[in-house]
């Protein structure tokens, strides 16, 4: 019997710690939209517990011509351009961090109303470069995202897009 005692505790432990590893197996979870919308982001991503987050500061464009006027529509591109040219350097700082955008679980997409559009995002424009990150069969993670239109941003005149990102790195 205090063997049986013993025994029975540790099986027990055993069988609920394998359980629980593939219980915990997939520490990220993205929920689908309702109603089978194929529109590209998350309804909601789930992270579990143990999984480090990463808050990745904006970033926004570089100059698309810099020989253009600096400030001006020619300098950065319209919006489609400035998010490629985003979602580059994004790329290339997840790179430098050991990530990628399948590992990205939030992101805020911020647009300064286009002159070109009387002062309109152009949500379009910025649709066309996000889905060639986000959604495509080499990389079907999507995040929960948010856009919104703004005034404008710190880098001045000229630029549209600022994107800023929440990752997460299972342990």
């Amino acid at each position: 019997m205090i063997r049986l005692s013993y025994t029975l505790p540790i099986v027990a432990m055993a069988i609920l710690a394998s359980c629980s590893t593939l219980i915990w197996a997939d520490e990220v979870k993205r929920y689908a939209l309702p109603n089978n919308s194929t529109f590209p982001i998350a309804r909601a991503v789930e992270v579990k517990a143990g999984t480090d987050l990463i808050y990745h500061s904006g970033h926004v464009p570089s100059a698309a011509n810099p020989s253009e006027e600096k400030g001006s529509r020619a300098y950065y591109g319209d919006t489609e351009t400035q998010a490629h040219n985003v979602f580059k350097k994004l790329n290339a700082s997840l790179e430098d961090m050991g990530l990628g955008f399948k590992d990205v679980i939030k992101m805020t997409v911020f647009l300064v109303g286009d002159p070109e559009l009387e002062g309109k995002m152009d949500f379009a424009g910025f649709m066309r470069a996000y889905t060639q990150y986000f959604g495509t069969p080499e990389q079907p993670n999507l995040p929960a995202r948010s856009a919104v239109q703004i005034a404008g941003l710190a880098g001045g005149p000229g630029m549209l897009i600022e994107i800023e990102i929440v990752l997460a790195r299972p342990k």
